[in-house]
């Protein structure tokens, strides 16, 4: 009988300990949704296969040396035949996980920058730093993704100036990146990446059942009395995305887990273009 309530024991600490080394899921790309698109009813209006895997490798490859770097173990689940529409980040022990659906990627108007946009967003939760709740609050991931991450993936001039000149610019953002920016190949950096933060909030503003389309050139007004740790409307995670996009600073420096000036633009450092929108983020928090 005293074996079997060690054993009892035992089994209750293990599964205690299990759990306890999974730290919570960030709640998703996207907000909680039950969509679904499996690979039967795919029509080719997002991206294919070979492009899901061609971004998570430019992904896989940058970071996962940063964040062994950091005693860490960067995982990125491919999970191409999955229906689910959304993407999520995880902490499981020594592993720093994003997980990468299908479903998202099939979805009608996702092309290979707004996934990598996707993708930076989740490994922004890791790496984004504060502020935090356990992960890199949503907002701060969405800071990251075109503050540091999508600069890294995107280092190609080329292929910049090639996408600037082949798509129609938003003139607000094209007046925008020429203000913050002063060579050409930044600017185009710039552009780039707030042409994916744009096509990607007009997914976010469908799927959020929102009327009015987010645009460069109508920021969201509201300003929030403390840190909002959960989704932002589209509107506002499109003036997160074109902030960043426009903040200049030292890409070499992180992101601070503890300290939010550190590695970005804000007031206290005297900065006042590319700061974190105060629809979700309030200095004070």
């Amino acid at each position: 009988m005293n074996l079997r309530k060690s054993l009892l024991a035992l089994a209750i600490l293990l599964a205690t300990a299990s759990f306890t080394s999974v730290k919570p899921l960030c709640t998703g790309y996207l907000p909680e949704n039950n969509l679904k698109i499996p690979l039967k009813l795919y029509d080719n209006s997002g991206i294919t296969e070979d492009q899901f895997n061609q971004v998570l490798d430019k992904v896989e490859a940058y970071y996962k040396p940063v964040i062994a770097a950091r005693g860490a173990n960067f995982v990125v689940s491919r999970n191409w035949t999955d229906d689910t529409v959304n993407a999520y980040a995880e902490v499981d022990g020594n592993d720093w996980e994003i997980f990468m659906y299908g479903g998202l990627a099939r979805y009608s108007g996702m092309d290979p920058d707004g996934f990598t946009l996707v993708a930076c967003h989740e490994t922004g939760h890791h790496l984004g730093g504060a502020p935090r709740d356990g992960l890199a609050v949503e907002g701060e991931a969405d800071y990251y993704a075109t503050l540091d991450c999508m600069r890294y993936i995107f280092n190609d001039d080329k292929a910049n100036a090639d996408f600037v000149a082949s798509h129609k610019i938003d003139p607000t953002l094209d007046q925008a990146c020429g203000t913050s920016y002063t060579t050409t190949a930044e600017k185009n950096l710039c552009i780039r990446e707030g042409v994916a933060g744009y096509n990607m909030a007009q997914i976010l503003k469908e799927l959020g059942g929102q009327q009015k389309a987010p645009a460069f050139d109508t920021p969201d007004p509201s300003q929030v009395s403390q840190t909002d740790e959960e989704h932002p409307a589209a509107q506002c995670r499109l003036d997160t995305y074109f902030q960043a996009g426009l903040c200049v600073h030292d890409t070499s420096v992180a992101p601070d887990d503890n300290d939010p000036t550190i590695g970005t633009c804000t007031e206290k450092g005297g900065q006042k273009i590319g700061l974190r929108p105060r629809c979700w983020y309030f200095p004070g928090s």
